[in-house]
């Protein structure tokens, strides 16, 4: 008789995971998410800012099941687990009980308690990614039909947090205005701000002074505003109020601030460290729960000298291979191996052909950086043909001397309410 794996959650951990152990003649696994694709999350800016197309960065989840003979998706969102009894219960009522259990169920962005942050346009799912798509082009829309909606901060927008998120987003964000909406909007392009807001004093702290003065020199370049030793403390429908008191009118603000671990760990009954994840052992097991796993980004992963390993999809595809070993290791009743993670760098993108990486030691910037870039996402991506669509969309925009975006057409939206913002903050000097 098989043994039966339930794996929650179909991020990079979770289709790691499943894959391996599906590739097992004694093992039967079922997969449930709430989607029924797997969701390229490093690319969702690129879809938020129209250079790619949503189908290029996901996969059918049933797909990736039909490849093997003992592997069944269920679509569901799973809102309850027992650890004991190693089940997962959705929202609809269906129980999947397995002889292991294992918990890939990611993270969510955290707001650390910012007081209106339901205002805000996260970046960590397809939809969020087409929420701020509709919200963009809905801006310069709705200047376009009266300019002056500008001093109502129609096309202002505002970043939060100067990591690889914030980063990326400001880069791909800028150049969208710089090329595709100077010939779809040119009387509006040159009017249109981005400002770039982090409570630190550098961007993508992760790198060396070297690569905080590159990455800021790009954004400037492409007329970025970056703005240090400034936090978020409220988010309002059409503002933003910063730490200094000061204000900016915008209808736009992009959360890049950080993540937490996703609600079920909360309820999981199980240890919760930093980031609310799971506090989980070498391999990938949780003390006092025999049976259970838990990796990728809602896991603690130990590291070296008693820290973590970092949220990265790198990070959780490679625990996703290496949890599935433990479980093959612990069904033969041997001893788990120790994870051991294979860094293949931090990188993060700017703009067109302006990237920063840090591979082996070596940090990277320029068209160098942006190769090795291309080359690691790539190496993440689940299907073929995303591969292929997706390469050919980058090399478009690297080669090509225009841009080519997707149709900027969200006909079908509602219009933006102007009148929900009852504060009338006087705008910062930052805000113009």
């Amino acid at each position: 008789m098989s043994t039966r794996v339930v794996i929650v959650g179909a991020g990079f951990a979770g289709i790691a995971c499943a894959r391996h152990l599906a590739a097992d003649k004694d093992i039967s696994v079922t997969l449930i998410d709430r989607n029924d694709y797997h969701q390229f999350q490093p690319l969702l800016y690129q879809v938020a800012t129209s250079m790619l197309s949503p189908r290029d960065i996901i996969y059918p989840n049933r797909k990736i099941a039909a490849e093997y003979t003992d592997f069944t998706f269920k679509r569901g969102d799973v809102v309850a687990i027992d650890p004991v009894a190693k089940t997962a219960t959705t929202d609809t009522g269906e129980s999947y009980e397995g002889d292991y259990l294992v918990l890939a169920a990611g993270s969510q962005p955290n707001f650390f308690g910012t007081p209106g942050a339901e205002h805000a346009f996260p970046l960590y799912s397809l939809d969020d990614a087409n929420d701020l798509s509709t919200r963009i082009i809905q801006a310069f829309e709705e200047a376009d039909r009266s300019e002056a909606r500008l001093e109502d901060g129609a096309i202002h927008f505002v970043i939060v947090g100067g990591g690889p998120t914030g980063v990326e987003v400001a880069g791909a964000l800028a150049e969208m205005i710089n090329t595709t909406m100077t010939h779809e909007f040119p009387a509006l392009a040159p009017k249109a701000k981005v400002t770039l807001v982090d409570h630190g004093h550098a961007l993508l702290t992760m790198f060396a002074d070297k690569g905080h003065d590159y990455a800021a020199r790009v954004l400037q370049k492409d007329d970025v505003e970056l703005l240090f030793g400034t936090g978020v403390t409220e988010i309002g429908p059409g503002h933003v109020t910063l730490s200094d008191g000061s204000t900016i009118r915008t209808r736009c603000v992009i959360w890049g601030g950080g993540l937490k671990a996703s609600g079920i760990a909360a309820t999981s009954g199980m240890p919760q460290g930093k980031g609310g994840r799971i506090d989980v052992n070498s391999d990938f097991t949780v003390t006092d729960f025999p049976g259970v796993l838990v990796i990728g980004d809602i896991a603690n992963i130990p590291a070296k000298e008693g820290s973590w390993h970092p949220q990265l999809g790198s990070v959780a595809l490679q625990s996703g291979g290496a949890g599935a070993r433990t479980i093959q290791a612990l069904i033969k009743g041997e001893t788990p191996k120790h994870f051991s993670y294979l860094d293949k760098g931090t990188m993060a993108m700017i703009g067109r052909g302006a990237a920063v990486a840090q591979v082996a030691g070596v940090e990277l910037h320029g068209k160098l950086a942006f190769t090795a870039w291309l080359g690691v996402h790539a190496a993440l991506m689940t299907g073929g043909s995303n591969r292929v669509e997706a390469f050919r969309s980058w090399a478009i925009d690297f080669f090509g001397k225009e841009r080519a975006p997707e149709a900027l057409d969200r006909s079908g939206s509602p219009r933006m309410q102007w009148d929900d913002d009852v504060a009338e903050p006087a705008t910062a000097g930052a805000g113009g």
